[in-house]
């Protein structure tokens, strides 16, 4: 044997995807793309994404789930977990009793949040006070074109949702920030000090109320406005939920179109492949389950975090329906944690270890662990399960790489595998490698993500 083909036999290599598939399969890993992209500007929140997925399940023939219904196999549901987290079901043709097959995502990502109690006025100038959600580097979110979603409760306990700053003719808001002259100072602070987290505050208007002379006009201005508008007064916001996102619509990047850049693909890029491989994946052999879940960003608690138990309540209830212990069917079922890697990034080659980093354009990255220096707060998957997810890869011919995120020292970051793994079912973190990921404008491979959507298809049809 020479030594090319002995080097083909013996070593692990990752093909740039551009070089090995033909025209035809990037045509249609760009054409799904275009769908993505879609869901991109449309689901900027965890509302949002739940909201647009309930509608195409419903289109898809998905019925509410009943726990005290009997399904058979090919029967479709979604359950919807307070607005803000959702599963999608199909029922496959081997009895629940012997496991279910689980593609775990989510769909929150780093924002501003508004305060409870937000609008105020300063030199005649109205603002919105926030507190930033997840971890953002906060010198990205000044003078950047922002938006507003989200919804009011009003004191007669109707709503009105809000998204002001995607349409073309809307108003925006931003965060200003110091002209360089003056920035001196501000300049020789560290980048995380740069800026403060109080000092994210949402310009929102300047003029104030016709004829007035009271204190405050500007500020009363914006809440005349409001009013008119959706109905509400100052003490709404104490019962809204308001998330500042970047105005930032999808795009694609660079002369060959070859990557998209958006807000959001942590963890949306994962989501919305997990929810077309349920949509286009016949009757199943084990029951198929896609979960969109929120508050990943800040460590999954809560009752729409999958540190929260609704999930495992799912599963019981299924459980129910056959007659056996939910733990004999948790044991017995398989799960890919749909979530996010660093690619790496050639301006910044000094925080990824080369051998164990992903790159773009080489296909979904297979995360063993998480955590950070010492493998702490993570879920370390098994030999065994390791084997079994790259076997089914390699044997249905999706790309795939593994990766960690970051030097060990250096790096860490934790994903929902873990509260998976609490439920004794195996699981591993299997996504879309990122550029720039936190950042307001994330960027991803368009090959990587119509990888990620053949590995869920893969997964549920095994």
């Amino acid at each position: 044997m020479d030594t090319k083909a002995l080097k083909e036999k013996l070593f692990l290599t990752r093909d740039n995807l551009g070089k090995r598939l033909a025209e035809d399969e990037i045509a249609t890993a760009f054409d799904f793309c275009e769908g993505y992209k879609t869901f991109l500007d449309n689901a900027k929140t965890e509302r949002e994404a739940c909201s647009y997925v309930e509608a195409l399940a419903i289109q898809q023939g998905y019925t509410a789930f009943d726990s005290k219904k009997k399904y058979n196999a090919g029967d479709k549901v979604y359950y919807m977990n307070r607005g803000k987290s959702i599963i999608l079901a199909r029922f496959g043709k081997k009895c629940v009793c012997e496991g279910v097959r689980i593609v775990a995502a989510h769909v929150d990502s780093p924002r501003l949040d508004l305060k409870p109690n937000p609008l105020y006025e300063d030199s005649e100038i109205a603002l919105f006070k926030t507190h930033y959600y997840g971890g953002i580097k906060k010198y990205q979110w000044t003078a950047i074109p922002l938006a507003l979603h989200g919804r009011i409760f009003k004191r007669d306990g109707s709503f009105v949702d809000i998204n002001i700053g995607e349409d073309e003719n809307d108003p925006m808001f931003v965060v200003t920030d110091l002209l360089p002259h003056l920035a001196a100072e501000q300049m020789k602070q560290p980048l995380s000090e740069g800026i403060k987290g109080e000092s994210l505050n949402i310009l929102i208007g300047s003029l104030p109320f016709k004829n007035c002379d009271e204190s405050e006009s500007v500020k009363l201005n914006i809440l005349n406005i409001l009013n008119e508008k959706y109905g509400i007064v100052e003490e709404d916001f104490v019962t809204a939920e308001l998330e500042v996102v970047p105005a930032f619509k999808a795009k694609d990047i660079g002369f060959d179109r070859s990557l998209i850049g958006s807000y959001g693909h942590d963890d949306r890029v994962c989501s919305y492949p997990a929810v077309k491989a349920i949509f286009d994946c016949e009757v199943p052999e084990y029951t198929a389950i896609t979960v969109l879940t929120d508050k990943e960003e800040i460590g999954s608690q809560g009752n729409t975090g999958l540190k929260g138990a609704y999930l495992q309540y799912f599963i019981e209830d299924l459980a129910a329906m056959v007659g056996v212990p939910a733990r004999d069917v948790m044991k017995k079922s398989l799960c890919l944690s749909a979530d996010v890697n660093a690619a790496h990034d050639p301006n910044y080659p000094e925080v990824l270890e080369r051998r164990n980093a992903a790159e773009i354009n080489k296909g979904v990255v297979i995360t063993k662990y998480t955590g950070a220096r010492g493998k702490s707060d993570t879920s370390d998957a098994s030999a065994e399960y390791m084997s079994k997810v790259i076997n089914m890869l390699r044997d249905s011919g999706v790309a795939w790489q593994t990766g960690e995120l970051g030097k060990i020292d250096l790096g860490g970051g934790g994903t929902v595998a873990k509260y998976i793994a609490n439920l004794d079912i195996d699981v591993v973190d299997v996504g879309v490698p990122v550029l720039s990921m936190h950042a307001p404008w994330e960027v991803v491979s368009k090959l990587d993500v119509y990888s990620a959507y053949r590995a869920f298809t893969v997964f549920f049809e095994k």
